[in-house]
């Protein structure tokens, strides 16, 4: 499949989505969230692929938001469908996708940007980050689930201060709130994000897809993720991942797992 707006590679296994709309420094309008649907879904159906990192073209940016011309003259109605259809077919499907995600932030990730990243199943960023949710200086709040990850992720007073400052912080900032993993400079992101996509490889797919799941559910109103786990934990003992693990492990030799 041939997308306007994407550039996808895929290297031993680790598929690697770039956004790329340089000229609009990457920023998220509907065709480009539909293509990111797409990838994302035939990618997590490719059992050889095992990580994917999404990342932005060039150097200034990850993602500076969204594209504002495409909305700005929605009504209430129109406006609460956008939220919601890009929550269901983006954003919540990237952080419940069984195959995980590593967001490489380069450059700005500012509003729907960072609110992609904060999707993925985790984040580093270069260096010459900034990220941040400015929404309320155009007069709305963010829509793509961006005021509760971002308090998942960095607590709800640091939330509360920066969305209602709609102000940017640093990769270092970010890293000291818990917001990304690791800094690093803009050459050795990418090298990074495979290095760390490489020892996911290695690990049981299925196993990992469950663990995504079970800690996905500890943020979930009216599920309980420790019975998720209980239930999750149980289901790996019938995979073939399972006895491959435990048999290696016996055998004191490397495992290589099926996914299965």
């Amino acid at each position: 499949m041939t997308f306007e707006n994407l550039l996808i590679t895929n290297e031993n296994g680790c598929a690697t989505i770039t956004i790329n709309r340089p000229k609009k420094l990457n920023a998220l309008n509907i065709d480009t969230i539909n293509e990111l649907h797409n990838a994302f879904k035939n990618l997590d159906e490719d059992a050889a692929v095992k990580t994917i990192i999404i990342t932005g073209s060039g150097e200034k940016a990850f993602v500076a938001g969204a594209d504002i011309s495409e909305f700005a003259h929605f009504t209430v109605e129109e406006g609460e469908a956008l939220a919601r259809n890009g929550q269901e077919i983006l954003f919540d499907f990237v952080q419940n996708l069984s195959t995980p995600v590593i967001a490489a932030v380069n450059g700005f990730a500012l509003g729907g940007g960072l609110e992609l990243a904060m999707a993925s199943h985790f984040r580093i960023a270069s260096d010459n980050a900034k990220m941040g949710l400015p929404e309320v200086s155009l007069g709305v709040i963010p829509g793509y689930g961006g005021t509760q990850r971002l308090a998942q992720l960095v607590g709800k007073g640091r939330a509360m201060e920066l969305v209602m400052t709609a102000g940017m912080i640093s990769a270092e900032d970010a890293k000291n709130d818990g917001l990304v993993n690791y800094v690093t400079t803009q050459e050795e992101l990418l090298p990074l994000a495979m290095k760390l996509a490489s020892k996911i490889a290695r690990n049981s797919s299925v196993a990992i897809s469950a663990a995504i799941k079970a800690i996905n559910d500890n943020f979930n109103d009216g599920v309980n993720g420790f019975e998720t786990e209980i239930s999750e934990f149980g289901n790996c003992f019938g995979t073939e991942d399972f006895k491959e693990g435990t048999t290696a492990f016996l055998e004191k030799r490397r495992a290589n797992f099926p996914g299965e």
